[in-house]
Parts: C-alpha cells; structure tokens; sequence
C-alpha cells in the first residue's frame, strides 16, 4: 500500500509539473527603436496587438504570450543592455520582429553565445544578413540595391546605370558588394558608384553629375527624408526626364508620395514586401488588426506582423515542451516557410548568414500614388557565367 501511495504521489506530481508547464507563458521579446535617431513605434505596437489577439483566441496550445518590448534608443549600450534583459532576466524563448538600426551589429555574437534566435522583423544594418542566429523577414537596403539595379538593366535595358549612396557609418563595404553583385549579375559595369552623399548636404551637386555623366537610370539610396531633398534638386534643375530615378524601399512611404505629388511622376521606388500602400487581400488582416488597434500602417509594421505569424505557425509544430531550446531547434530545422508576403520563401535553418528575401516588387509613382510598375516579384537572378 505503501509503494501504491508513493507511486500515485509521483504520478500527481508529474501531472501537476505537466499541467504548471502547460499553463506557463510563452516569453517573447523585441528590440527597436522608440526613441533616439530611428524612431520606429509601429513594430512593437503590432507585435502587442498580434499577441494580444491570440492570447484571446487561447494562446497556442493553451499557453498564452507574454510579450515584452524593448527601446534601443538607437544607441549600441542601450541594445546590448536590451538584449541582456531579455535574454538573461526575463529569459525569453526567441526575439521576434525587432526593427532597429544598430541592434543586430550589437548583439549578434550574444545570440549565438545564448542560443537564442531573432526573426528580424527589418534588418537594417549588414550583420543582420551574416549571422547564424538572425534570419530577417526583409530583403534589406543591400539586396534591394542590387535588385534595383538589376531591374535597370534587365527590365528597363538600360545601359549607363549611376548609383548614388547617403554616407551612413559602416554601410559603404555592404553598399559596394552590392554594386559588385549587380555587375556579377548582369554582366554590365556600373557607370558611377558615389558614397559622398552625407544628410543634410545639398544634392544638387551629385543630380548634375549624373546628368553630365549621361546616367540613363539613377539610383539613390537614403531615407525618404533623403529622396525628397534629391528629388526638389531634380525638379528644380529641370531634369525628371533626364535619367530614370530609382530608390529604395526606404522610400516608399505616404510622406514621399505627399511629397512629390504630380510632380515626380514616373519615378520608380521598391518595395520589401507585398506593398503595404496596395489593396492586395493579403493585407487585409494586418490592415484590420492596424485599424482596431489604432496602429499607423508601415511597412515596417508590415514586417514585424509577418515575423510574428512565422514565429507562431513555426512554434506550433513544436512536439513537446516550448523552451528556448526547442523553439531554437525548430528554426535551425525548419521548411521553407511560403507566404505571398514575400517573393521567396522564409528560411532559417543552420546556414552561417541569412537573406532568405530576396526580392523586391517596383512601383511608379503617379499623381502622389503608387501604382505597379511591373506585374509580378523582381527576384534576385544568377550571376553571369
């Protein structure tokens, strides 16, 4: 009788452990920029209201998401202290959706060492795309550069194809791979590469050098707060029809498309993701949950949304307890993850570096609206042999 107690005593204990298991929260975390140069308060606020909609539908598995959202304040000490908070003190199962222009640079090497995995919502800077434990959702300035030129040449057969680069800390060696990619691809050598461009600085300067170099399609690369200063030098010189103007998805914005007005119409910009300015069905439910909440649509928004929803359906297929370490082992295992969000399938998987997007959809603009200027997804092509 003795054995029999002890034995139902045990089998109480493992039922009441499963059943505490079970009920315990799912801890996320996010690291972006509130505050300081990049602001971005879109992402978190989506990630709160993704969660707080699927807590209220049960959680997965019963188990509901704790959520807890940290401010970079764009400044590398406030990241890393993020990171340490997340990971150590509050002890979160994976990163999820971050936006931020300096965290992954900061604290990739600590993920690795804690085995802790980021479904970036945006990756800004280049360590997001070369680190074995940060997978972004985003094709990011880099990939698109190249993908934006390539469209150039390939689509609109243009020959003499200029580039031009807003001077940011540690982006130029990305930027030139880039270029290099480009000529790689598509056989063609880049006309004019510049990375003189610093913000604030009057763009009329570089806008007349791409003219007297004869540059039939023109890149540049910078915010849209950035494209609208190259774009006043533009009209103000009279040369909208003298190139091609092309930027980067960081220039599709309503700011921009306000901005120019009918003004500018035929410049062509690009897009990360489906374009969060269409009326593509897709969207619906991020525009919906957006509404309900009060939530401004961006595309960075548009990011972290599709981050959280990979992060859910993959945790789901998850047999066993939720730790940090299944949840670690389910990305380095993963299937491609499709989704019409995006022109490639989400990777994550054991690869030492990621750019699982890499593709971009290009838009024109036309009397402060953005229209398709190419039916399908612009994917990244093969180099030339």
């Amino acid at each position: 009788m003795r054995r029999i107690g002890l034995f139902g005593a045990f089998v109480l204990g493992v039922v009441v452990l499963g059943s505490a298991l079970a009920q315990s929260p799912i801890k996320v975390g996010f690291i972006g920029g509130m505050s300081g140069g990049f602001i971005q308060p879109e992402p978190a606020k989506i990630l709160k209201a993704y969660f707080d909609r699927l807590n209220a539908q049960g959680g997965i598995g019963g188990r509901k998401i704790e959520f807890y959202a940290e401010d970079d304040r764009t400044n590398p000490a406030a990241a890393s202290q993020a990171a340490r908070r997340l990971v150590d003190d509050i002890g979160v199962v994976a990163l999820v959706g971050s936006a931020s222009a300096l965290e992954c640079s900061v604290n990739a090497a600590y993920y690795v060492q804690k085995g802790v995995v980021s479904i970036q919502g945006t990756g800004v800077d280049p360590v997001c795309f070369n680190s074995p434990n940060i997978s972004p959702v985003n094709t990011g300035p880099f990939t698109a550069s190249t993908l934006v030129l390539q469209y150039a040449a390939l689509n609109l057969k243009k020959e003499k194809i200029c580039a031009f680069f807003a001077q940011l800390p540690g982006l130029e060696p990305a930027y030139r791979q880039a270029v290099a990619d480009f000529e790689q691809i598509t056989g063609k050598k880049i006309l004019i590469q510049d990375y003189s461009y610093k913000p604030g600085d009057d763009p009329t300067p570089l806008v007349l050098r791409a003219r007297q170099a004869g540059c039939e399609a023109t890149l540049f690369a910078g915010s849209d707060a950035f494209a609208i200063s190259w774009m006043n030098a533009v009209k103000t010189q009279g040369l909208l029809k003298a190139s091609q103007w092309l930027f980067l998805p960081s220039t599709y914005t309503e700011a921009f498309a306000k901005a120019m007005g009918s003004s500018a119409n035929g410049v062509l910009v690009s897009s990360e993701l489906e374009p969060y300015l269409g009326n593509n069905p897709i969207l619906n439910d991020w525009r919906e949950l957006s509404r309900q909440n009060n939530i401004p649509l961006t595309a960075f928004s548009l990011a972290s949304y599709l981050a959280a929803q990979i992060f859910v359906d993959t945790v789901k297929t998850i047999r066993g307890e939720i730790t940090r370490e299944s949840v670690t082992a389910a990305f380095k295992s993963m299937r491609p993850y499709r989704t019409p969000l995006m022109g490639n399938a989400y990777t994550f998987g054991n690869a030492q570096a990621h750019r699982s997007n890499q593709s971009i959809k290009v838009l024109e603009l036309r009397d402060g609206q953005y229209f398709l200027a190419y039916p399908g997804w612009i994917r990244l092509q093969a180099p030339q042999r």
